[in-house]
């Protein structure tokens, strides 16, 4: 392969906030170069999974290759449609890392919000060509040239660099073709050096075994040779090469700056990590591309499954899932009321939502998952630490600190709104950083948060006290210390661990008085009352009683004597003090779903 191919080569991802029309978009380019035809093409054709078409979101990112003419000269492009939620910024910043150039995309009715900034600065990061464009010019409500003002203002250049596009309609996408050919920058690299690809994506397929997504840096890649990965230093045979446009399609080989796949039909979902460099087995590359930060997870949930002959499927879905999620990360553990599980990492409320609904769905699995977590970090007096990922590894003994994880996050929001939202981070525990007007109605808002404050129910509260205006993004800043105690609910004495959690101080009392509440909803009479209390160490702050059930020992007496009827009623008495000695509380599965599940509207 000559060098003047990776000149005709374009490699671009499009980077937006949530719903600001990328796939739409998508859909528009398919069509307008061809790789796909009207009566294939269905809406939002890229993503794949049957949860990503249900909520309108994009996960996964995908690549597809697509030809465009500019003059009498064929260029190819390499187009990566990345997800838009704060919980999936790890994808992106992955496709970023195969690509020269973005297309920045914003919504004319809307305006910059929150994570377009994010995605920006991933962008600025990796040293990227951008093209602004204002997506959504056929809304009656949009108002392109304010926007275009903020866009230049935030990027620099002036208001008529902002290309107007509507990925609906269609109207701009040609032209948007032609400024990315004009300004993405063609990759650079060596044609004749040692084969060096990033993989930055993989999935398995039950059939073929891992499919990997790779970009080739330098080199060349064919069918049927072997191959090697650097930092498993694994080697196998290529069985497939090819490209995406829009579906697989085999081809003799990949060079320098191309976008495709590699399937070597290995079933191990270990063996293909991302970010991982491939190279040829006969020549192999001496250093290895710079690969991917791995993202630390922010929320831990134990999922269990409901019946517990499910644990080793419910294992090899996680292994497979790991494989195309890389910002994923589960162990064993265990639990005195659910059994077998494991304790699961995520990237934030949305991931554990969306990893959990797709065991449900592509593996066949039932499970609970316990109240979410953050990763807390416990000092005691005598100087040992322990990271805490679940609230049943609490050290006991005395405690020096507790420190929990914060964020620094970001929040634009038109101007009525900011005493709404000052008013909710306060009520969090946040710190304000500073604010910005971005133009005259709409400003930035910079706050240090606690993640545990935020994991469960701010974003919702947000959007409820803005009418929906405001946008939130977050990055981790750390740890600092705070006041933090663990409080156990304890069924007849007895400590039910899936059901305790860490709570600040403050909002402990408020935390044990809706779980007993709830509990004593939830749990049936037993024929022996039942005490349910919340406590925090050995001090009860809070009690609900479950009346027993009294059966009818007087059934059988017709009149007669009121001493055998006393009797009976003193026999009864003294059976159901026996039995509360002897008793075991039966929870029954419902309720650990009901009292975890609805967990989320935790105290206000």
């Amino acid at each position: 392969m000559s060098s003047l191919d990776a000149q005709l080569i374009r490699n671009f991802c499009i980077i937006a906030h949530i719903d600001h029309g990328k796939s739409t978009l998508a859909d528009r380019m398919l069509v307008k170069t061809g790789v796909v035809d009207q009566r294939t093409m269905r809406d939002q054709y890229l993503d794949r999974m049957d949860i990503e078409r249900e909520r309108g979101i994009t996960i996964k990112s995908q690549a597809v290759r697509m030809p465009w003419t500019v003059g009498d000269q064929e260029y190819t492009l390499n187009m990566i449609d990345t997800p838009g939620h704060v919980d999936f910024s790890y994808e992106v910043s992955r496709s970023l890392a195969a690509c020269e150039g973005a297309v920045l995309l914003v919504d004319a009715a809307q305006g910059i919000e929150a994570q377009t900034l994010a995605n920006l600065y991933l962008a600025l990061e990796g040293d990227l060509d951008i093209i602004p464009v204002l997506n959504k010019i056929d809304l009656p409500a949009a108002q392109p040239d304010k926007y275009a003002e903020e866009l230049a203002h935030l990027i620099g250049g002036s208001p008529d660099d902002c290309l107007r596009v509507s990925g609906k309609t269609g109207q701009g996408v040609a032209e948007l073709l032609d400024d990315i050919v004009r300004q993405v920058t063609p990759p650079a690299g060596d044609a004749d050096a040692p084969a060096r690809a990033l993989i930055f994506d993989s999935v398995y397929d039950s059939y073929r075994g891992v499919v990997t997504y790779v970009r080739v840096v330098d080199g060349h890649l064919s069918a049927r040779e072997r191959i090697a990965m650097m930092s498993t230093k694994a080697s196998h045979e290529l069985l497939e090469i090819g490209v995406i446009s829009p579906e697989p399609t085999p081809t003799a080989g990949l060079a320098v700056g191309e976008v495709g796949y590699l399937i070597t039909g290995v079933k191990d979902v270990r063996q293909s990590r991302v970010g991982d460099t491939v190279t040829g087995s006969t020549r192999p590359a001496q250093e290895a591309l710079a690969g991917y930060r791995d993202p630390k997870p922010m929320v831990f949930s134990g999922l269990y499954p409901i019946d517990g002959s499910d644990y080793p499927a419910l294992r090899d879905a996680l292994d497979k899932l790991k494989l195309n999620d890389a910002a994923f990360t589960y162990e064993p553990e265990t639990s005195a009321a659910l059994g077998f599980g494991f304790r699961c990492g995520f990237l934030g409320l949305l991931h554990l939502e969306i990893i959990r609904e797709r065991l449900e769905r592509e593996f066949g699995l039932d499970l609970i998952s316990t109240a979410p977590n953050v990763v807390y970090e416990v000092t005691l007096d005598d100087g040992s630490v322990y990271q805490v990922t679940n609230p049943s590894e609490f050290p006991v003994g005395k405690i020096a600190s507790v420190r929990e994880p914060i964020v620094r996050a970001t929040i634009l929001t038109p101007s009525e709104f900011t005493g709404a939202i000052m008013d909710l981070c306060q009520s969090r525990r946040g710190a304000m950083l500073g604010m910005d007007y971005l133009s005259q109605d709409r400003l930035e808002l910079r706050y240090i948060l606690p993640l545990a404050e935020i994991v469960f129910d701010f974003f919702d509260q947000l959007k409820s006290r803005t009418k929906g205006y405001a946008s939130l993004d977050y990055e981790p800043d750390g740890t600092a210390e705070a006041d933090l105690v663990k409080v156990d609910v304890l069924l007849q004495g007895e400590q039910v661990d899936a059901f305790s959690a860490i709570v600040h101080k403050d909002k402990a009392y408020a935390y044990g008085v809706m779980m007993v509440g709830r509990l004593r909803k939830l749990i049936p009479r037993q024929q022996f009352e039942v005490p349910i209390q919340a406590a925090i160490g050995s001090r009860v702050i809070a009690r609900e009683n479950v009346r027993a059930l009294r059966k009818d020992v007087l059934a059988k007496c017709y009149g007669g004597d009121i001493t055998r009827k006393r009797k009976l009623l003193e026999k009864q008495k003294e059976g159901k003090k026996r039995m509360k000695t002897i008793g075991r509380v039966e929870i029954p599965q419902e309720a650990f779903i009901a009292a975890l599940a609805s967990d989320v509207d935790s105290p206000k």
